[in-house]
């Protein structure tokens, strides 16, 4: 098969491209930054350097691909990422219906359809041909915290911001992580490796009506996960602290996050904190994947260790 694959060599499209090479299938990974060309290509891939605001570039990339894997990249310097959601969806849906592509799969948030406003998964509504992805919270979004850790002996919320360790600093208190779902809050967590373990198996999958399929890799609460991560790098004391809605939006602007992406990120969580996602995702009975935190948690204790953080 032809596979076209977003992401360049993200946390996702990486392992994605690897399994999908492996197997024999013609892999096109798109990428705006011309210096991934060379990584791509040592993949067995070909690159397709452009962006994905760019219509005639994505109707020219998917033009004879079998299927297409479509990821929407958050750039969190739009000043309204929904609206900045839509516009790539909708580019993603013009080009798929111009090149009558057999397959397609998003990935989208597994609290996409809980969140206020436009869902991004609608736009795809048109497709009968399409399988929405929705993985719990990223393994890799720890990495966001790394810098805090070492530097303050803190922990930032799981989102992946960096500057999100200002949610720690409001209380200036040590080893602890903290956001406005947390402590006990049960949620399941999700290796990308597992994420892309099923992003291929669906490419692979015929289907002629749109479907939703649920990726996670280990249910905890969020003071089991800090508890793992903290372990793992000598800090065994680490919590997850429950702040209040209004905190957490709070600290995300003395971030100078923009307004809209800090209400958007503050309802995120608040709806986690809800457990809504939580019931979602068993209703839709999905198997486990294979990589479990404390598996990850080496991965991170060796970035750790080398001072090292992953983009």
């Amino acid at each position: 098969m032809k596979i076209t694959i977003t992401g360049s060599l993200g946390n996702i499209s990486q392992p994605l491209t690897k399994a999908l090479v492996e197997k024999g299938h013609s892999v096109t990974v798109i990428s705006s930054k011309p210096d991934k060309q060379k990584a791509i290509e040592a993949l067995g891939a070909t690159a397709a350097i452009g962006s994905i605001e760019d219509v005639d570039f994505l109707i020219n990339t998917f033009t004879r691909a079998d299927a297409v894997y479509c990821m929407i990249p958050l750039i969190f310097s739009e000043p309204d990422i929904p609206a900045y959601l839509r516009r790539i969806a909708r580019n993603y849906l013009q080009a798929l219906k111009q090149t009558k592509v057999n397959r397609v799969v998003l990935l989208s948030g597994w609290a996409a359809d809980l969140i206020s406003g436009d869902n991004v998964e609608n736009i795809f509504d048109e497709l009968t041909n399409v399988t929405i992805i929705r993985p719990a919270s990223f393994y890799s979004n720890f990495y966001a915290s790394m810098d805090l850790i070492r530097g303050k002996g803190l922990m930032g919320a799981f989102l992946t911001l960096r500057y999100l360790g200002v949610m720690a600093l409001l209380k200036g208190r040590r080893g602890l992580l903290m956001g406005n779902c947390g402590g006990d809050d049960k949620i399941v967590f999700v290796s990308p490796i597992d994420i892309a373990d099923a992003v291929a198996e669906e490419l692979l999958t015929t289907t002629e009506s749109k479907r939703i399929r649920y990726v996670g890799s280990e249910e905890m609460t969020c003071n089991e996960a800090a508890g793992i991560i903290g372990t793992a790098i000598g800090k065994p004391y680490l919590k997850w602290v429950l702040l209040s809605d209004k905190q957490m939006l709070q600290g995300l602007k003395m971030a100078k996050v923009p307004l809209k992406l800090a209400e958007l990120l503050v309802e995120m969580q608040a709806v986690n904190h809800s457990g809504a996602p939580l019931r979602n995702f068993y209703k839709n009975k999905p198997k486990m994947g294979r990589v479990k935190l404390k598996d990850f948690a080496k991965e991170f204790a060796e970035a750790y260790n080398k001072k090292y953080l992953p983009l």
